[in-house]
Protein backbone atom coordinates (compact mmCIF):
# COMPACT_ATOMS: atom_id res chain seq x y z
CA UNK A 1 0.00 0.00 0.00
CA UNK A 2 1.76 3.24 -1.25
CA UNK A 3 2.01 5.60 1.65
CA UNK A 4 0.01 9.09 1.70
CA UNK A 5 1.31 12.49 0.70
CA UNK A 6 3.11 14.01 4.00
CA UNK A 7 1.51 17.39 2.82
CA UNK A 8 -2.07 15.85 2.95
CA UNK A 9 -1.68 14.32 5.82
CA UNK A 10 -1.15 17.55 7.27
CA UNK A 11 -3.73 19.23 5.52
CA UNK A 12 -1.27 21.92 4.35
CA UNK A 13 -0.57 22.86 0.68
CA UNK A 14 2.80 22.62 -0.58
CA UNK A 15 3.67 26.24 -0.64
CA UNK A 16 2.72 26.38 2.92
CA UNK A 17 5.36 27.85 5.21
CA UNK A 18 7.30 26.76 8.01
CA UNK A 19 4.85 28.46 10.74
CA UNK A 20 1.67 26.78 8.85
CA UNK A 21 3.28 23.19 9.02
CA UNK A 22 3.98 23.60 12.26
CA UNK A 23 0.55 24.99 13.41
CA UNK A 24 -1.53 21.92 11.36
CA UNK A 25 1.13 19.47 13.53
CA UNK A 26 0.64 20.72 17.22
CA UNK A 27 -3.61 21.22 16.33
CA UNK A 28 -3.64 17.39 14.99
CA UNK A 29 -0.79 16.17 17.38
CA UNK A 30 -3.14 17.57 20.40
CA UNK A 31 -5.90 15.68 18.67
CA UNK A 32 -4.74 12.11 17.86
CA UNK A 33 -2.00 12.12 20.71
CA UNK A 34 -2.58 8.59 22.47
CA UNK A 35 -3.24 9.36 26.11
CA UNK A 36 -6.22 11.17 24.75
CA UNK A 37 -7.39 8.51 22.42
CA UNK A 38 -6.78 5.68 24.51
CA UNK A 39 -7.35 1.94 23.32
CA UNK A 40 -7.67 3.71 19.80
CA UNK A 41 -5.33 2.09 17.09
CA UNK A 42 -6.63 4.29 14.30
CA UNK A 43 -5.58 7.24 16.55
CA UNK A 44 -2.65 5.94 17.37
CA UNK A 45 -1.49 5.03 13.78
CA UNK A 46 -2.78 9.30 12.55
CA UNK A 47 -0.09 9.79 15.45
CA UNK A 48 2.59 8.30 14.06
CA UNK A 49 2.05 9.48 10.37
CA UNK A 50 1.62 13.37 11.51
CA UNK A 51 4.83 12.97 13.30
CA UNK A 52 6.75 11.59 10.62
CA UNK A 53 5.31 14.03 8.44
CA UNK A 54 6.17 16.95 10.39
CA UNK A 55 9.66 15.85 11.05
CA UNK A 56 9.90 15.57 7.16
CA UNK A 57 8.41 18.81 6.37
CA UNK A 58 10.19 20.95 9.02
CA UNK A 59 13.26 20.01 8.08
CA UNK A 60 14.73 21.87 5.32
CA UNK A 61 17.01 19.71 3.90
CA UNK A 62 14.68 16.55 4.42
CA UNK A 63 11.73 19.06 2.52
CA UNK A 64 13.80 19.60 -0.26
CA UNK A 65 14.45 15.96 -0.55
CA UNK A 66 11.01 14.98 -0.13
CA UNK A 67 9.70 17.39 -2.60
CA UNK A 68 12.18 16.11 -5.05
CA UNK A 69 11.73 12.26 -4.77
CA UNK A 70 8.92 12.13 -2.33
CA UNK A 71 8.89 8.99 -0.12
CA UNK A 72 11.56 7.74 -2.18
CA UNK A 73 13.69 10.12 -0.66
CA UNK A 74 13.75 8.19 2.63
CA UNK A 75 14.74 4.68 1.60
CA UNK A 76 18.06 2.86 2.07
CA UNK A 77 20.19 3.97 -0.18
CA UNK A 78 18.50 6.44 -2.34
CA UNK A 79 20.55 9.40 -3.94
CA UNK A 80 20.06 12.36 -2.42
CA UNK A 81 18.59 11.38 0.83
CA UNK A 82 19.24 13.28 3.95
CA UNK A 83 19.41 10.19 5.71
CA UNK A 84 19.18 9.93 9.75
CA UNK A 85 15.81 8.32 9.46
CA UNK A 86 12.50 8.89 11.54
CA UNK A 87 12.44 9.80 14.90
CA UNK A 88 10.19 8.22 18.12
CA UNK A 89 6.88 10.05 17.61
CA UNK A 90 6.70 11.31 21.32
CA UNK A 91 10.04 12.53 21.34
CA UNK A 92 8.81 14.94 18.17
CA UNK A 93 6.17 15.75 20.52
CA UNK A 94 7.99 17.02 23.69
CA UNK A 95 10.63 19.11 20.96
CA UNK A 96 7.21 21.01 19.84
CA UNK A 97 5.47 21.81 22.71
CA UNK A 98 8.23 22.47 25.12
CA UNK A 99 9.65 18.62 26.51
CA UNK A 100 8.49 16.73 29.16
CA UNK A 101 9.21 19.91 32.10
CA UNK A 102 6.76 21.86 30.86
CA UNK A 103 2.68 21.72 30.73
CA UNK A 104 2.86 18.76 27.97
CA UNK A 105 4.69 16.84 30.92
CA UNK A 106 1.54 17.36 32.93
CA UNK A 107 -0.87 17.11 30.18
CA UNK A 108 0.50 13.95 28.78
CA UNK A 109 2.78 12.23 31.62
CA UNK A 110 3.05 8.75 32.19
CA UNK A 111 3.02 8.89 36.11
CA UNK A 112 2.81 6.09 38.41
CA UNK A 113 4.71 4.88 41.15
CA UNK A 114 3.96 1.51 42.20
CA UNK A 115 5.85 -2.13 42.69
CA UNK A 116 7.81 -2.37 45.67
CA UNK A 117 10.97 -3.07 46.40
CA UNK A 118 13.99 -5.02 48.98
CA UNK A 119 13.25 -2.96 52.08
CA UNK A 120 10.06 -3.00 51.47
CA UNK A 121 8.73 0.40 49.96
CA UNK A 122 6.62 0.28 47.66
CA UNK A 123 5.53 3.41 45.29
CA UNK A 124 1.97 5.09 45.57
CA UNK A 125 -0.82 4.35 43.30
CA UNK A 126 -2.11 7.13 41.08
CA UNK A 127 -5.49 8.35 41.26
CA UNK A 128 -7.72 9.88 38.78
CA UNK A 129 -10.22 12.11 39.63
CA UNK A 130 -12.96 14.20 36.77
CA UNK A 131 -13.66 17.95 36.80
CA UNK A 132 -15.90 19.90 34.75
CA UNK A 133 -15.01 23.76 33.15
CA UNK A 134 -16.58 26.48 31.46
CA UNK A 135 -15.83 26.62 27.90
CA UNK A 136 -14.12 30.07 28.90
CA UNK A 137 -12.17 28.49 31.88
CA UNK A 138 -10.94 26.30 29.00
CA UNK A 139 -10.31 28.93 26.70
CA UNK A 140 -8.17 31.12 28.82
CA UNK A 141 -6.63 29.15 31.55
CA UNK A 142 -8.47 28.88 35.36
CA UNK A 143 -6.90 27.58 39.19
CA UNK A 144 -9.29 24.88 40.51
CA UNK A 145 -8.90 23.40 44.04
CA UNK A 146 -10.37 19.28 44.24
CA UNK A 147 -11.33 18.28 47.26
CA UNK A 148 -10.12 13.79 47.39
CA UNK A 149 -10.18 11.30 49.71
CA UNK A 150 -6.91 9.60 49.53
CA UNK A 151 -4.69 6.87 51.39
CA UNK A 152 -1.60 9.44 53.44
CA UNK A 153 1.41 8.60 55.84
CA UNK A 154 -0.33 6.94 58.91
CA UNK A 155 0.35 9.54 61.62
CA UNK A 156 0.67 7.11 64.81
CA UNK A 157 3.00 4.98 63.23
CA UNK A 158 4.79 7.08 60.76
CA UNK A 159 4.32 5.04 57.90
CA UNK A 160 6.02 1.85 59.68
CA UNK A 161 3.15 -0.08 59.62
CA UNK A 162 4.03 -1.01 63.65
CA UNK A 163 2.56 0.07 66.91
CA UNK A 164 3.80 3.20 68.69
CA UNK A 165 7.13 1.87 70.66
CA UNK A 166 7.82 -1.06 68.49
CA UNK A 167 9.20 -1.40 65.09
CA UNK A 168 9.64 -4.23 62.38
CA UNK A 169 11.93 -7.77 63.58
CA UNK A 170 13.92 -9.78 61.59
CA UNK A 171 12.05 -12.56 59.87
CA UNK A 172 12.38 -16.04 61.76
CA UNK A 173 11.69 -18.11 59.12
CA UNK A 174 14.00 -16.57 56.42
CA UNK A 175 16.78 -15.06 58.89
CA UNK A 176 16.35 -11.66 57.06
CA UNK A 177 17.30 -12.64 53.54
CA UNK A 178 14.39 -12.80 52.46
CA UNK A 179 14.64 -15.76 50.54
CA UNK A 180 13.91 -19.52 51.52
CA UNK A 181 16.08 -22.12 50.50
CA UNK A 182 14.43 -25.99 49.71
CA UNK A 183 16.35 -29.12 48.11
CA UNK A 184 14.13 -30.52 46.03
CA UNK A 185 16.51 -34.01 45.10
CA UNK A 186 19.85 -33.06 43.63
CA UNK A 187 18.69 -29.38 43.03
CA UNK A 188 18.42 -26.57 45.96
CA UNK A 189 15.48 -23.95 44.65
CA UNK A 190 15.99 -20.76 46.12
CA UNK A 191 12.09 -18.52 45.95
CA UNK A 192 10.50 -15.28 48.36
CA UNK A 193 9.83 -15.83 51.77
CA UNK A 194 6.27 -16.44 51.98
CA UNK A 195 6.22 -14.78 55.76
CA UNK A 196 8.17 -11.56 54.91
CA UNK A 197 7.31 -11.82 51.27
CA UNK A 198 11.03 -10.95 50.06
CA UNK A 199 11.45 -7.57 52.76
CA UNK A 200 13.33 -9.87 55.73
CA UNK A 201 11.34 -8.03 58.53
CA UNK A 202 7.76 -7.95 59.67
CA UNK A 203 5.70 -6.36 62.01
CA UNK A 204 4.99 -8.60 64.94
CA UNK A 205 2.74 -5.78 66.59
CA UNK A 206 0.48 -3.87 63.83
CA UNK A 207 -0.38 -0.27 64.13
CA UNK A 208 -3.80 -0.44 65.67
CA UNK A 209 -4.74 3.32 63.37
CA UNK A 210 -3.65 1.41 60.17
CA UNK A 211 -3.72 -2.09 60.85
CA UNK A 212 -0.15 -2.22 59.79
CA UNK A 213 -0.67 -1.20 56.43
CA UNK A 214 1.18 2.41 57.03
CA UNK A 215 -1.57 4.47 55.62
CA UNK A 216 -4.99 5.73 56.16
CA UNK A 217 -7.19 7.00 54.29
CA UNK A 218 -7.68 11.34 54.94
CA UNK A 219 -9.52 14.06 53.11
CA UNK A 220 -7.13 16.48 50.95
CA UNK A 221 -7.46 19.69 49.23
CA UNK A 222 -5.37 20.53 46.17
CA UNK A 223 -4.87 23.07 43.65
CA UNK A 224 -4.38 22.53 40.00
CA UNK A 225 -3.48 25.00 37.32
CA UNK A 226 -5.39 24.45 34.20
CA UNK A 227 -3.78 25.92 31.52
CA UNK A 228 -5.21 27.95 28.95
CA UNK A 229 -6.10 26.22 25.34
CA UNK A 230 -7.05 22.59 26.65
CA UNK A 231 -9.13 20.90 25.56
CA UNK A 232 -12.52 18.65 26.35
CA UNK A 233 -10.76 15.15 27.07
CA UNK A 234 -7.05 15.86 28.48
CA UNK A 235 -5.50 14.36 31.66
CA UNK A 236 -3.71 16.89 33.80
CA UNK A 237 -0.92 15.48 35.92
CA UNK A 238 -0.51 16.61 39.92
CA UNK A 239 3.09 14.86 40.29
CA UNK A 240 3.09 13.47 43.73
CA UNK A 241 -0.25 14.22 44.49
CA UNK A 242 -1.83 10.72 44.52
CA UNK A 243 -1.85 8.28 47.00
CA UNK A 244 1.42 7.96 49.38
CA UNK A 245 4.07 5.52 49.31
CA UNK A 246 4.44 2.86 51.65
CA UNK A 247 7.25 2.93 54.01
CA UNK A 248 9.45 5.53 51.90
CA UNK A 249 7.75 5.13 48.65
CA UNK A 250 7.68 7.85 46.20
CA UNK A 251 3.82 8.88 46.30
CA UNK A 252 1.79 8.52 43.04
CA UNK A 253 -0.01 10.80 41.18
CA UNK A 254 -2.80 13.07 40.77
CA UNK A 255 -4.45 12.33 37.11
CA UNK A 256 -7.45 15.04 36.73
CA UNK A 257 -9.76 14.45 33.57
CA UNK A 258 -10.92 17.50 31.92
CA UNK A 259 -14.25 17.44 30.85
CA UNK A 260 -15.22 20.96 28.93
CA UNK A 261 -19.09 22.14 28.97
CA UNK A 262 -20.37 23.39 25.28
CA UNK A 263 -20.86 27.13 24.79
CA UNK A 264 -24.01 28.13 23.44
CA UNK A 265 -22.78 30.29 21.42
CA UNK A 266 -19.14 29.22 20.00
CA UNK A 267 -17.48 26.43 18.57
CA UNK A 268 -14.30 25.35 18.64
CA UNK A 269 -11.60 24.56 16.03
CA UNK A 270 -7.92 24.24 18.23
CA UNK A 271 -7.44 27.37 18.71
CA UNK A 272 -10.11 29.49 16.41
CA UNK A 273 -13.78 30.13 17.12
CA UNK A 274 -16.56 29.98 15.23
CA UNK A 275 -19.89 31.42 15.85
CA UNK A 276 -23.03 33.03 13.48
CA UNK A 277 -24.49 36.25 13.85
CA UNK A 278 -27.97 36.93 12.02
CA UNK A 279 -27.69 40.57 10.96
CA UNK A 280 -31.00 42.73 9.49
CA UNK A 281 -32.00 43.04 5.79
CA UNK A 282 -31.50 46.68 5.53
CA UNK A 283 -27.65 46.40 7.20
CA UNK A 284 -26.50 43.95 5.13
CA UNK A 285 -27.66 46.35 2.04
CA UNK A 286 -26.65 49.42 3.29
CA UNK A 287 -23.88 48.55 5.44
CA UNK A 288 -22.43 49.81 9.35
CA UNK A 289 -21.26 48.45 12.30
CA UNK A 290 -21.98 45.33 13.71
CA UNK A 291 -21.07 44.16 17.73
CA UNK A 292 -20.22 40.90 17.36
CA UNK A 293 -19.64 38.98 21.02
CA UNK A 294 -15.90 37.55 22.10
CA UNK A 295 -15.01 35.38 24.88
CA UNK A 296 -14.01 38.53 27.12
CA UNK A 297 -16.67 41.37 25.92
CA UNK A 298 -17.62 42.24 22.51
CA UNK A 299 -16.30 43.89 19.53
CA UNK A 300 -17.10 45.98 16.33
CA UNK A 301 -17.49 44.52 12.60
CA UNK A 302 -17.97 46.83 9.80
CA UNK A 303 -20.18 45.61 7.31
CA UNK A 304 -19.79 46.86 3.81
CA UNK A 305 -22.76 47.90 1.75
CA UNK A 306 -24.05 44.52 -0.17
CA UNK A 307 -22.44 42.15 2.22
CA UNK A 308 -23.91 38.14 1.27
CA UNK A 309 -25.38 35.90 3.98
CA UNK A 310 -22.45 33.56 4.98
CA UNK A 311 -19.77 35.84 4.46
CA UNK A 312 -16.91 35.33 7.19
CA UNK A 313 -15.34 37.77 9.29
CA UNK A 314 -12.07 37.36 10.92
CA UNK A 315 -11.11 39.11 14.21
CA UNK A 316 -7.29 38.17 15.07
CA UNK A 317 -6.43 37.30 18.80
CA UNK A 318 -10.24 36.83 19.88
CA UNK A 319 -10.29 33.36 19.87
CA UNK A 320 -8.50 30.44 22.34
CA UNK A 321 -5.24 31.00 23.99
CA UNK A 322 -2.33 28.70 22.39
CA UNK A 323 -1.37 25.60 24.82
CA UNK A 324 2.58 26.65 24.64
CA UNK A 325 2.07 29.84 25.48
CA UNK A 326 2.92 31.37 21.64
CA UNK A 327 -0.37 33.64 21.03
CA UNK A 328 -4.04 33.47 20.69
CA UNK A 329 -6.19 32.38 17.87
CA UNK A 330 -8.78 33.76 16.15
CA UNK A 331 -12.37 34.45 16.30
CA UNK A 332 -14.55 33.57 12.61
CA UNK A 333 -17.51 35.52 12.94
CA UNK A 334 -20.48 33.82 9.51
CA UNK A 335 -23.28 36.66 9.04
CA UNK A 336 -26.80 35.36 8.09
CA UNK A 337 -28.39 37.79 6.02
CA UNK A 338 -32.28 38.11 8.23
CA UNK A 339 -35.57 37.79 5.81
CA UNK A 340 -38.19 39.58 7.48
CA UNK A 341 -40.85 38.30 8.23
CA UNK A 342 -44.71 39.43 9.52
CA UNK A 343 -44.63 42.43 7.77
CA UNK A 344 -47.49 44.89 7.95
CA UNK A 345 -49.46 46.35 5.21
CA UNK A 346 -47.18 49.72 5.23
CA UNK A 347 -43.70 47.36 5.26
CA UNK A 348 -45.40 45.14 2.42
CA UNK A 349 -46.20 48.17 0.58
CA UNK A 350 -42.88 50.09 0.65
CA UNK A 351 -41.11 46.60 0.14
CA UNK A 352 -43.17 46.19 -3.31
CA UNK A 353 -42.29 49.68 -4.01
CA UNK A 354 -38.38 48.80 -3.54
CA UNK A 355 -38.56 45.57 -5.93
CA UNK A 356 -40.09 47.59 -8.49
CA UNK A 357 -37.34 50.14 -8.47
CA UNK A 358 -34.60 47.81 -8.64
CA UNK A 359 -33.39 46.34 -12.10
CA UNK A 360 -31.30 43.38 -12.61
CA UNK A 361 -27.85 45.32 -11.60
CA UNK A 362 -29.06 45.10 -7.78
CA UNK A 363 -28.51 41.53 -7.77
CA UNK A 364 -25.71 40.77 -9.69
CA UNK A 365 -25.93 37.25 -7.91
CA UNK A 366 -29.27 36.64 -9.64
CA UNK A 367 -28.16 37.59 -12.82
CA UNK A 368 -25.06 36.04 -13.06
CA UNK A 369 -27.34 32.84 -12.50
CA UNK A 370 -30.18 33.53 -14.97
CA UNK A 371 -27.42 34.31 -17.62
CA UNK A 372 -25.67 30.63 -17.07
CA UNK A 373 -29.24 29.19 -16.69
CA UNK A 374 -29.64 31.08 -20.35
CA UNK A 375 -26.75 29.41 -21.80
CA UNK A 376 -27.43 26.39 -20.80
CA UNK A 377 -31.05 25.91 -22.12
CA UNK A 378 -30.79 27.71 -25.44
Amino acid sequence: MSKADYYDVLEVSKGASEEEIKKAYRKMALKYHPDRNQGDKTAEEKFKQISEAYEALSDPDKKAAYDRFGHNAFGPGTRGSPGGGFHDPFDIFQQVFGGSGGIFGDLFGSGGSGGGSRDGSQGGNDLRYDTELTFKEAAFGCEKEISIRRHETCDSCDGSGASPGTSMTRCSQCSGRGQVTSQRGFFMVSQTCPRCRGVGRVIEKPCKICNGSGLTEKPAKIKIRVPGGVEDGMRLRSSGNGESGVRGGSPGDLYVVLHVKEHELFKRDGEDLYCEEPIPYSLAAMGGDLEVPTLDGTARVKIAPGTQSGTLFRLRGKGVRSLDGTGMGDLHVRVIVEVPTRLNGEQRRKLEEFARSCNEDVFPMRKSFLDSVKRIFK
